[in-house]
């Protein structure tokens, strides 16, 4: 199954941890390590959501044995096998080798990671904690003896010695204990930038796709979607309680406030909702007094009903039944035909959502009320899927059954309606979303680069010849 994402989760490069040796000597019995830290392992291996790019790619598959697709702008992303297979995974590893992967992105074979394994996260991670981890991972991970394939980039892309000089760049300095901050906003850090690497999406990157820490969790586009801004601000979470980002970090769902869709769900369905209360009040405070950034006005959806005019009736009345011709257009780009043919049944006619917001209000809604229309359009082509600890979300994906335009039009009727009605959706904005999103400059500017970079050999070559005969002479 192929899957897009981004850049994200890191520069979107996929974790490629196995090596592929043989020889070295096997794990020893899990028999002979404390059980204790083997599930403290396994918490850590939950916070730090290992397992949703190190995944099969079928549901049912062995968890960690790899072999899912991640689209990213440089290509596709193979994600490793790293259960403790010998021959296919991270078997043969020892705990110092599985240390310098984590902190340094350098596997045992001394080829560099890519960065989309969160490395750069992961440097400020104990030894504590990677012990753990290197238990669980050794004693209590099934092996899975089975071959995935190789991530295989266009080049430039594919020179993993290149990420020595990006390390040299953007492997910053790792997360230390300030003495200063209390315990709860110490762990809360901890959690959110090492175990968490939360930074991976909701910061921007800058031209060398390294996090640009001068705009820390501003918010960043992300295979199409958007991960918001989650600093202190107002356009960020300022206006959130405590509770509601405690709530929101278990369930990825706030009633008529916010759902978690695309990379986020996926963070809460297989990290987030397993974290204990305490350690999920430690990153909600640590959120909270994260240095305000600025990226639009206040987003306070409880003043939508308040503001809002009520919906006449000619409006709320379905149009199906008095246009059957429109409706059985499939190429209708009526937006109130679409909305009340495909989304209706759910969010209602009105936009208000069910009575126990299980479908949410599309009135009070940061993905509706927002400065950015890009989460609406993403759930709309790709739906939502969420798991928590006591239901399953699962709306339907339309991007199959709904062209460029028709996503547009509905997008724009559900903002006019019932979101921030001075956005406007067009068919451009769907077709780059549905694609993954906008091309990083380094990508588009990479012809550029290897041309400019032909010349200068060119010329080099030549003058080198040239040097040559003059001395000749």
């Amino acid at each position: 199954m192929r899957l897009p994402s981004s850049w994200l989760l890191g520069v979107a490069f996929m974790f490629s941890l196995a090596s592929h040796a043989s020889g070295a000597a096997s794990p020893s019995n899990a028999a002979n390590v404390d059980d204790e830290l083997i599930q403290q392992g396994e918490y850590l291996a939950r916070a730090a959501d290992c397992s949703a790019c190190h995944r099969p790619p079928e549901e049912s598959g062995q968890p960690f044995a790899g072999g899912y697709v991640i689209a990213s702008p440089m290509g596709d992303i193979i994600a490793s096998n790293i259960t403790p297979s010998r021959e296919y995974g991270i078997g043969d590893y020892s705990e110092a080798q599985f240390k310098r992967a984590l902190t340094e992105g350098i596997r045992s074979d001394g080829a560099h990671l890519y960065p989309a394994m969160p490395y750069t996260a992961y440097s400020g991670l104990t030894d504590d904690d990677i012990h753990a981890l290197y238990s669980y991972f050794m004693h209590r991970v099934e092996a899975v003896d089975e071959p995935t394939p190789e991530t295989s980039l266009p080049f430039p892309f594919n020179l993993r010695v290149s990420m020595a000089a990006w390390n040299f760049l953007f492997l910053d300095d790792a997360y230390t204990h300030d003495p200063e901050q209390s315990d709860t906003l110490n762990r809360g850090r901890y959690l959110v930038d090492t175990l968490g690497h939360c930074s991976a999406c909701h910061t921007p990157r800058n031209a060398l796709m390294g996090e640009n820490s001068d705009r820390y969790l501003a918010g960043a586009n992300v295979g199409g979607w958007y991960a918001p801004n989650i600093t202190s601000d107002a356009s960020g979470i300022g206006n959130w309680s405590v509770e509601e980002l405690v709530q929101y970090l278990r369930t990825g769902h706030v009633e008529n406030k916010a759902q978690a869709g695309g990379g986020m769900a996926e963070a809460i369905e297989h990290s987030l909702r397993y974290l204990s209360d305490d350690d999920l009040h430690s990153m909600a405070a640590y959120l909270k007094q994260v240095p305000s950034i600025a990226t639009g006005p206040a987003i306070d959806v409880s003043q939508a009903s308040r503001e809002r005019e009520p919906l006449s009736l000619a409006t709320l009345e379905p149009l199906r039944n008095d246009d059957p011709q429109t409706m059985s257009d499939g190429k209708s780009t009526d937006g109130q035909t679409l909305y009340n043919g495909a989304c209706a049944s759910c969010h209602q006619i009105d936009g208000q959502g069910t009575g126990d917001q299980f479908y949410p209000s599309l009135i009070h809604n940061t993905a509706t009320q927002g400065a950015n229309a890009d989460n609406l359009i993403m759930s709309v082509l790709q739906g939502v899927h969420r798991e928590t600890n006591d239901y399953i979300v699962a709306m339907p994906a339309f991007g199959e059954q709904l062209n460029d335009e028709q996503v547009a039009a509905v997008s724009n009727y559900v903002l006019s309606q019932f979101g921030n009605s001075e956005l406007d959706v067009d068919a451009a904005r769907v077709a780059e979303l549905r694609q993954g999103g906008p091309t990083p400059l380094l990508v588009k500017a990479m012809p550029w680069l290897i041309a400019a970079g032909v010349i200068f050999v060119l010329l080099v070559l030549g003058l080198i010849v040239f040097l040559i005969r003059r001395k000749k002479r």
